[in-house]
């Protein structure tokens, strides 16, 4: 099995595979002195960062820190010093899932418990370092590769036929925007063809595409090591649309100038202005939306590679610059 079927295989495991099936347990009832001495009689295997306390049938109550342990006075009772709020991953979770709580609350360990709150085991974030290390070198890689619509695993391989199957469903997404714009095209064909707008709709398609790009980039980036959340998605998207609307007016305000002073036509570069602001701000919009709405759904926000972000981008954008168009320079379908 090749580094990246590995490291995606694990993120899909059950966290019960991987946890530690030996932690420092501490009986309720017990003194400082009485806890010690059990600890001892255990002889648990690797380090010890923290003592769970359960109760008579097992359910974890609490968590003691090592320091707090040795450090307090030895008659008095661990229910006195351990902490009784205590965070722990529920059995039924994914590697992924329990790679979030350490990303979240910044803990070395956290137990595992199951329904009724029985401690299983714990998980150790030393387990991870390994798995997380890879993880994220390969996901930048992978996320470069998206953006071109290639995986790179299946880039690497050698197989012509299978490079081939892997690579050309991605190029249907370009195909299908490619023809959905081509029948925008024909269907605004008394806009599109215009000498004061044919002559810019290559570098208006840039600028917006461009940017979805960007936006996919950050989403993508925003998603590692973080938990996914509606709150999450609403802050950046707030973030987002302010910084594309600045880039439109922007990148609008110098092209319409350029075709102000070509054309000498007011309407051409208002058009133009309100046209690349408008398309600029939605692919921004789009391209961080798609990764993150995917994530929120449980879907892998692979599928919301660069093929799909640049289609769906060039829709926006011919569509608001041909409304654009024949508002502002009075023009009417036959």
């Amino acid at each position: 099995m090749n580094d990246g079927m590995h490291v995606k295989s694990i993120l899909n495991d059950p966290v019960t595979l991987h946890m530690r099936t030996d932690p420092c347990r501490l009986r309720l009832g017990q003194t400082v002195r009485e806890a010690l001495e059990y600890v001892r009689k255990q002889h648990p295997s690797g380090r010890i960062v923290y003592f769970y306390v359960v109760d008579e049938q097992d359910r974890l109550v609490g968590v003691v820190p090592t320091r707090q342990l040795l450090l307090s006075d030895p008659e008095t009772l661990v229910a006195n010093i351990m902490v009784r709020s205590v965070i722990a991953i529920p059995h039924t979770a994914t590697v992924l899932e329990a790679c979030e709580f350490f990303t979240m609350h910044r803990f070395l360990a956290f137990p595992v418990v199951d329904d009724q709150k029985r401690l299983l085991g714990l998980v150790d974030v030393e387990l991870y370092t390994k798995e997380l290390s890879d993880l994220e070198r390969r996901e930048g890689n992978e996320d470069l590769f998206q953006l071109i619509g290639v995986h790179l695993t299946e880039a690497s391989q050698r197989n012509v036929l299978t490079t081939f199957r892997s690579r050309f469903p991605w190029l249907l997404s370009n195909i299908t925007g490619g023809l959905l714009a081509a029948w925008l095209a024909d269907a605004y064909a008394d806009v599109a063809t215009l000498v004061l707008v044919t002559p810019f709709i290559p570098v208006v398609l840039a600028l917006a595409e461009s940017v979805s790009i960007q936006s996919v980039s950050l989403a993508l980036e925003t998603l590692h090591g973080v938990r996914a959340t509606w709150g999450l998605y609403l802050r950046r998207l707030v973030r987002e649309a302010v910084v594309g609307l600045l880039l439109g007016a922007a990148c609008g305000g110098l092209v319409a100038l350029v075709a102000w002073l070509w054309k000498g036509h007011l309407g051409a570069g208002l058009s133009l202005f309100l046209g690349i602001s408008g398309s600029v701000a939605a692919a921004a919009i789009l391209g961080l939306s798609l990764p993150l709405i995917l994530r929120l759904l449980r879907y892998n926000p692979q599928v919301a590679a660069g093929p799909i972000a640049l289609a769906s981008a060039d829709m926006v954008t011919l569509l608001f610059y041909f409304n654009l168009g024949r508002w502002l320079l009075g023009t009417h379908t036959s």
